[in-house]
């Protein structure tokens, strides 16, 4: 996902890392695949990324997707005993930004070659800094869809002051359809229960005012079908809520947006934070999982950070161990592939 947040972290050093920024590590072999040509910064941030995420997982695994130099690069740069746990798969072509999504259909990007890599069996989950369309159309194009899945949805979390705030879809796709919001608020309920341990999560809608009847005709249309389904994980539908919503969290624990205002919105916040973040709210990846295919598929921002980037693969890697994507499946009565 593009981000306007400017500069951007060097490789440095790997002694001294922290554990990337609100996500738990837990034991157990992860096996991630990552884009080093996807984002504004690579491959150097994606380097950088990939060296943090190793120095504070001994379990992480990493199948390197891109220039053979590059990944002999981050590979000469760990310790001799963590070299074994990095191997590299060459590809050089890249969907530029400018590119997607048409540009993910050719098999011999790195974004393709990363999600051939988790469809074949040889990594459990990819990450990519690339075009969030590129990586949204490799994954359903290599990975497929959940049954009655026509949009899947990249979701992401906001650090909002009651708890942790479930926002989708921040750019997986611009349509706003109301068929396509109501799956939204079932994925989310879903996700907010099984990644967040929300019990009964309290679903949203975003728009411009709280009482029945706002927003536009896509919005108004929607409040009424997402109110008649059934939610999964016993999760409440309590109607419209406005964007200061997601900083607060006081009455929604998932709140559904089309992808575009969705991505507006959580750039808008993000921002905030990365200039007036509050001690007390830890803060989350940097990062949105796209659910509604059948794998683990992390996107970060395109102008990713280095630490964003290990976020990313860290998050991947939670997801993985969690085995998210069956939890969520089974929860929707759906089969994750």
């Amino acid at each position: 996902m593009e981000h306007p947040t400017p500069g951007r972290d060097a490789p440095v050093p790997s002694a001294g890392r922290h554990r990337p920024a609100g996500v738990p590590i837990e034991p157990g072999i992860a096996r991630i695949a990552v884009d080093l040509l996807g984002g504004d910064g690579a491959p150097a941030v994606v380097v950088d990324g990939a060296l943090r995420a190793c120095d504070a997982d001994p379990d992480l695994h990493l199948l390197l997707v891109g220039p053979p130099e590059v990944a002999g690069g981050l590979v000469g740069a760990l310790a001799p005993a963590d070299r074994g746990r990095v191997t590299v798969r060459p590809v050089r072509a890249v969907v530029g930004m400018a590119d997607a999504p048409t540009g993910a259909k050719r098999p011999d990007t790195t974004v393709r070659a990363a999600v051939a890599a988790v469809a074949e069996g040889s990594a459990d989950a990819v990450v990519s800094a690339g075009a969030s369309g590129a990586t949204v159309t490799a994954a359903v194009l290599g990975l497929g869809r959940w049954p009655g899945v026509r949009r899947p949805a990249l979701v992401a979390t906001l650090p909002a002051e009651a708890g942790p705030v479930v926002l989708l879809d921040v750019g997986a796709s611009v349509e706003a359809r109301p068929g396509t919001l109501a799956r939204h608020a079932a994925l989310g309920a879903a996700y907010a229960a099984t990644i967040h341990h929300v019990k009964r999560p309290r679903v949203g809608l975003l728009s411009i005012g709280t009482e029945p009847g706002k927003g536009d005709r896509v919005r108004r249309a929607a409040d009424p079908f997402i109110a008649a389904q059934i939610l999964p994980s016993e999760a409440r539908y309590v109607g419209l809520v406005e964007g200061y919503e997601a900083s607060l969290g006081g009455r929604a624990d998932v709140i559904v947006a089309d992808g575009f205002t969705g991505n507006v919105l959580l750039k808008g916040i993000e921002g905030t934070y990365t200039r007036c973040r509050p001690d007390r709210i830890e803060t989350p990846p940097r990062a949105a999982a796209l659910v509604g295919v059948g794998g683990v598929v992390i996107v970060c921002h395109g102008a990713a950070t280095g630490a964003d980037v290990a976020s990313g693969i860290a998050l991947a890697a939670h997801l993985h161990r969690r085995a998210a994507a069956t939890e969520i499946a089974t929860l929707l009565g759906v089969s994750d592939g």
